[in-house]
């Protein structure tokens, strides 16, 4: 694969978002909860990213770990979904599949507050760590049956852990979907030569700095620094092409008490600017870029 370190060279398409604003805001909520790797659940390893790194030894059972993801299914999600709701901001979900199958009440109890659900792998795993096409293809399908089955809506998007395999793109574009969100390269989408439309993400204005050490420590330091993107990119469509803003939150991290303040407090600051804002689900993002874009 050759990398491409030009993208729009400087020269961004200049377009307005459907409702007349400049700058986007993607908010997604990833759904990975029972999805990541637990030998409790019969998987080879232990996920070892959690509250602290784990100490169990691998390929031995992990029941506090298993329980700290637990935690975002059972308390944190309801926690979350209110907090959108009084906000009246509509998400994106990564929902990977097995936690679709094995939470769906939540999961469709997003879906019908007006939550787009996108595909996030039937586990919480690399995609580039598949060793051939067949194999990815399979659990791709597992996921977007599992989702399907618990909203009544088959995903139209797709963002993994990690990375993509080099077949991951293909594959979905076979399968219809519109577009991918494995892209950490842009403020604007693009289109990919696979004919789907990648959706950048974003690593920085994300919870999960909160489980690194040079990352955020107090629940207003991540609303801070939204706030400050949310101004640079502002000021920077005063002048210049539109732009995109994905924030990334994840149950087990911002539904805890002590960080939940994080979580409000970024969707306060999106409600208080929302006359110049355009806040949308990733699907409704591809669309409306691809009828811009042409």
């Amino acid at each position: 694969m050759t990398r491409d370190l030009i993208g729009y060279g400087g020269q961004a398409p200049d377009f307005t978002w459907p409702n007349g604003a400049r700058l986007a805001v993607s908010v997604v909520v990833n759904f990975e909860e029972g999805a990541e790797q637990q030998v409790l659940d019969g998987d080879p390893t232990s996920e070892r990213i959690g509250e602290v790194l784990s100490v169990v030894p691998d390929g031995k059972p992990d029941a506090g770990q298993a329980q700290i993801f637990a935690y975002g299914m059972r308390a944190g999600v309801w926690r979350m979904a209110d907090a959108l709701r009084h906000r009246r901001i509509h998400a994106t979900i990564f929902a990977c599949g097995r936690a679709a199958e094995r939470a769906a009440p939540a999961l469709n109890h997003l879906a019908a507050d007006g939550h787009e659900v996108a595909n996030h792998g039937w586990l919480w795993r690399p995609h580039a760590d598949y060793d051939h096409a067949k194999a990815e293809a399979a659990d791709l399908d597992r996921a977007g049956e599992a989702i399907a089955a618990a909203t009544g809506a088959r995903p139209v998007g797709f963002f993994c852990r990690g990375a993509e395999s080099p077949w991951t793109r293909s594959l979905l574009a076979a399968r219809g979907y519109l577009y991918t969100s494995n892209g950490f390269d842009d403020d604007l989408p693009y289109r990919d030569r696979s004919g789907l439309i990648v959706v950048p993400y974003a690593l920085d204005t994300n919870d999960m700095k909160f489980f690194h050490p040079n990352g955020f420590v107090r629940a207003t330091d991540m609303v801070d620094y939204v706030t400050d993107a949310l101004d640079v990119l502002g000021a920077e469509t005063e002048k210049g092409p539109p732009r995109l803003l994905n924030i990334g939150f994840h149950l087990r991290i911002v539904g805890r008490p002590g960080r939940f303040k994080a979580f409000d407090g970024v969707l306060a600051e999106l409600s208080q600017r929302r006359d110049h804002l355009w806040i949308a689900r990733r699907a409704d993002i591809a669309r409306a870029f691809a009828e811009a874009v042409t």
